[in-house]
C-alpha cells in the first residue's frame, strides 16, 4: 500500500475518532506540533523510519517528547502506530491529518510563491483573492523561489495563476520559436 494511502487512511481515523470525542482542536494542534518538530529536527524523522530501532524505544522516545504537550488521544494515537509497526508514517498522518482537518471545517489551502517574503498588506490581498475564488475560509502557506524573477505564482486546490516574469519568458522564448520555426519552412 502507499504511503499517501496509508496515512490518508490512518488521519480519517484520527479525525472521526477526535470529533466523537471533541478533541478535533487539539489533535490539530498536536499534529501540527509533529509537524513542526520533524521540520526542525531531521533526527526526530530519521528515528522513526529507522529499521534498526525498535518500536519499543521509538514509542519510550515520542512518550519523552511528547508527554505532557499533546493529549491523551494523540499519545494513544501514537501507542497504536507503534504497536502496528507504522511510526514511520507518522510525519505524513500528521500532514494529512491537517489537510483533512482543513476540508472538514471549510479552509481552503493556498500556496502563493513570490521573489520575497510578504508583508502583512500583500498577504491580506492574497487571502482576499483566494476568499473571492473559493468562497472560503483561507490558510495561505508563502513560499520564496527567487528562479521565479518577479511576480508570483498562487496555487489554490488544483487551480494555479502564474503571473511570473519567468513564466512569461518561456512563453515569449515559445512564441519566438514557433515563429522562427513557421518562417524557416
Amino acid at each position: 500500500m502507499s504511503e499517501y494511502r496509508i496515512a490518508s487512511r490512518y488521519a480519517k481515523s484520527l479525525l472521526d475518532l477526535s470529533v466523537e470525542k471533541g478533541e478535533l482542536e487539539q489533535v490539530n494542534n498536536d499534529m501540527q506540533l509533529l509537524v513542526n518538530l520533524a521540520s526542525e529536527n531531521r533526527d526526530l524523522v530519521l528515528m522513526l523510519k529507522s529499521p534498526i530501532i525498535t518500536h519499543d524505544k521509538k514509542l519510550a522516545v515520542l512518550n519523552k517528547v511528547f508527554t505532557g504537550k499533546v493529549s491523551e488521544l494523540t499519545m494513544a494515537f501514537f501507542k497504536i502506530l507503534t504497536k502496528k509497526h507504522r511510526e514511520a508514517y507518522l510525519v505524513g498522518i500528521a500532514k494529512e491529518f491537517h489537510h483533512q482537518y482543513n476540508a472538514h471545517k471549510g479552509i481552503e489551502e493556498a500556496t502563493v510563491t513570490t521573489t520575497f517574503p510578504l508583508n502583512d498588506a500583500l498577504r491580506k490581498e492574497f487571502e482576499n483573492v483566494v476568499k473571492k475564488i473559493s468562497n472560503k475560509e483561507v490558510e495561505l502557506t508563502e513560499k520564496v523561489d527567487e528562479s521565479l524573477i518577479g511576480g508570483f505564482v498562487l496555487k489554490i486546490g488544483d487551480r494555479q495563476i502564474d503571473d511570473s516574469v519567468s513564466s512569461k519568458l518561456k512563453a515569449l522564448r515559445v512564441e519566438f520559436t514557433k515563429n522562427h520555426y513557421e518562417k524557416a519552412f
